[in-house]
């Protein structure tokens, strides 16, 4: 068994395991972290950007004054952000069965395998993983699109000339394989290969191995996998959380008695209380609006918004709120409200009750009601006559790259009433901010991550008890602005197994057992031997059948008659003749009683040595050795007659089976 490691990225795994004559792919996240490289894409014409200076070379050497700007001190790609792919040269992703999706954050590459690569095999995902994903890329390829780039940079991408670049630039891993997005005619086709499971629905895969989604308890629809054949079982632990939010609870005694867990997606702030995040973010809110200023939260379509929105709703009235409006901006904003009131099923209890009231899961459908919530697919049309300050937006992307979370930077990051706040942990917030900078803006950073930290982790992991626990190498190590943090890590025994981009494992178990079935026909023909109480044993002489992975034992047919020919044929093909099995053999060769037996048959002389293994019996008279083993008897003799004799008589102490 094997394990491919595509992906450098933690909570963006992309795995690939080869078990039991299936290739298996867990997960295909794409690394948007890249984009932080690049300018940003303004909805309208920025003069700011528009007059940042080229980058020149220190000596002068290097002129990319068309492809790389400088803006504070740090140097961007003036061109379409592009992302970096999992790994394609590592095997051959043309072999690949089936593709096992755990949650919509992690299938953003899915068009890029599907629709590149070969790929013939079938996707596994939940209903709302599949649909929430569609709308994430959706918004992605809208993001991209309404903001073209005539110009590609690719001079800076040089292994000679990134040398020679300032940080981060020159640190960037892979920049020849990064690409631009997708467009949506892939990500239909993509999405065309996905087939729906449910929670705890058992798929057959060529009948070798059978998989199965569990609920993880982080966002809609999110899955850990159980990916098992009779005796080895895997499981796949992938943004899981315990926390009490709105998608059903995690499914932790399904994980049991498992051979070999591979654990990603832990929380990216383990020193953040979620909770306590949320009243950062509630009280940083009230005190910009009550100043007279506006709140930007840059964030996805879907996920952390749905609890934000939800405390909101709660805090709204109680710090006298209730005429600020609140703004969701997105191509997709209308869907992904809607989305998330009609999987049900999906849900928490708390939140389940509700739509038998009926009552709506979410508040926001309140908040809609009551006009305190609008939402809207751009900052064009409706929203530029209906928009007032001071207001609340929400809007994509978090990196502040695209999207019209760009225009709402350009527009209020002049002034230091404006706050914006993050609530997305994927993106470091100064790293975002840079080609803003020098902004007058507010910034609070209110990382809401509700995936498991190390604590819950690894009281986890005791509770299941699995035999090995394969992980990203980065969670057997410290941060690197942590180092004396030790509980920052994973501590276990045996210590896990670590993996890295571009790693090859192989993990640390064999198959040992397969199962097979026998007929009803042959069973019927056994006679079983009791060789100790309560064990019995038979021979069984059959034809191994094998076909998808199924192992079936049927009875030996029996030879064709040959029919009567008059006519005289040269060669005559005979039937191959089925030789009848040598019985097999059981039991023990008592000493004491065995040379009583020799003395009766006339050997006396017999000089007995002590091994290691059992006895070896010296007839001096006959010249002859007699090797007792606890698993076989050796009779070394030059008369064929007296061996004849002394294995019949070591025959009487043996059962026949």
């Amino acid at each position: 068994m094997k394990l491919y490691c595509l992906s450098g990225h933690p909570t963006l795994p992309c795995n690939v395991l080869k078990f039991k004559s299936t290739t298996i792919m867990l997960d295909c996240g794409l690394d948007t972290t890249s984009v932080l490289n690049f300018l940003p894409l303004p909805l309208v014409h920025s003069s700011r950007l528009s007059k940042l200076p080229g980058w020149v070379s220190k000596d002068g050497a290097v002129i990319l004054e068309k492809e790389l700007k400088e803006c504070a001190g740090r140097v961007f790609v003036d061109s379409q952000p592009e992302f970096c792919l999992p790994e394609r040269e590592l095997l051959d992703l043309s072999t690949i069965d089936v593709i096992l999706i755990s949650n919509y954050h992690c299938m953003m590459a899915l068009p890029y395998i599907t629709e590149h690569t070969g790929f013939t095999g079938t996707v596994y995902a939940t209903e709302p993983t599949l649909q929430i994903g569609r709308l994430l890329m959706e918004e992605l390829v809208n993001f991209m699109e309404r903001v073209p780039k005539a110009q590609s940079a690719t001079c800076w991408k040089n292994k000679e000339i990134q040398r020679i670049l300032p940080s981060p630039l020159k640190d960037a891993v892979e920049v020849w394989t990064w690409k631009r997005c997708y467009n949506m005619q892939e990500v239909n086709s993509a999405l065309s290969k996905v087939q729906l499971v449910g929670y705890s629905q058992k798929v057959e895969l060529f009948g070798a191995v059978q998989v199965s989604p569990l609920s993880s308890g982080y966002s809609l629809g999110s899955s850990n996998w159980i990916i098992q054949s009779h005796h080895e079982k895997v499981s796949y632990v992938s943004g899981s959380s315990l926390l009490t939010t709105h998608p059903q609870p995690m499914d932790q005694s399904s994980l049991k008695n498992s051979d070999v867990l591979i654990l990603t997606g832990l929380t990216q702030m383990p020193t953040a209380n979620p909770d306590g995040m949320l009243g950062e973010f509630c009280s940083n809110l009230a005190m910009t609006i009550r100043a007279g200023g506006n709140v930007l939260v840059p964030c996805y379509s879907s996920g952390v918004i749905y609890d934000l929105l939800e405390c909101l709703y709660q805090f709204i009235e109680s710090a006298n709120l209730g005429t600020t409006p609140f703004y969701f901006i997105s191509p997709v904003a209308n869907s992904s409200l809607e989305f998330s009131q009609i999987f049900a099923e999906w849900l928490c209890h708390n939140k389940q009750t509700k739509v038998y009231l009926p009552e709506p899961p979410f508040p926001h459908a309140e908040l809609i009601q009551t006009n305190k919530l609008k939402h809207y697919p751009s900052i064009h049309g409706d929203f530029s006559s209906e928009f007032r300050q001071p207001c609340v937006v929400f809007t994509g992307h978090p990196s502040l790259r695209f999207g019209d979370v760009v225009h709402f930077m350009e527009l209020w990051g002049k002034s230091s009433l404006n706050t914006i706040i993050f609530t997305e942990p994927d993106f470091s917030y100064l790293d975002a901010l840079a080609p803003y900078q020098p902004l007058a803006m507010k910034c609070v950073y209110c990382p809401i991550d509700t995936r498991l930290n190390f604590h819950q982790v690894s009281k986890l992991l005791k509770e299941v008890q699995p035999l090995h626990v394969v992980c990203p190498e980065q969670y057997t190590q410290p941060p690197p602005t942590q180092s004396h943090r030790s509980d920052l890590m994973l501590e276990l025994q045996p210590p896990p197994m670590p993996y890295r981009r571009c790693s090859v494992l192989n993990l640390p178990f064999r198959r040992r057992y397969e199962r097979i079935y026998i007929l009803p026909e042959l069973a019927s023909s056994l006679v079983p031997s009791e060789i100790t109480p309560g064990i019995s044993v038979a021979t069984v002489s059959a034809v191994l059948h094998s076909k998808d992975n199924k192992h079936t034992l049927q009875s030996v047919p029996k030879p064709p008659p040959v029919p009567p020919s008059k006519k005289r044929k040269r060669v005559i093909e005979e039937p191959p003749v089925m030789l009848a099995p040598k019985p097999l053999l059981s039991g023990a060769v008592a000493l004491e009683a065995f040379l009583v037996t020799l003395q009766k048959h006339g050997i006396t002389e017999v000089k007995v040595e002590e091994t290691a293994d059992g006895h070896i019996l010296h007839l001096q008279a006959e010249d002859t050795l007699i090797q007792l083993e606890e698993d076989g008897t050796h009779i070394v003799c030059d008369n064929e007659p007296l061996r004849t004799t002394l294995r019949d008589l070591v025959l009487r102490f043996l059962q026949k089976l």
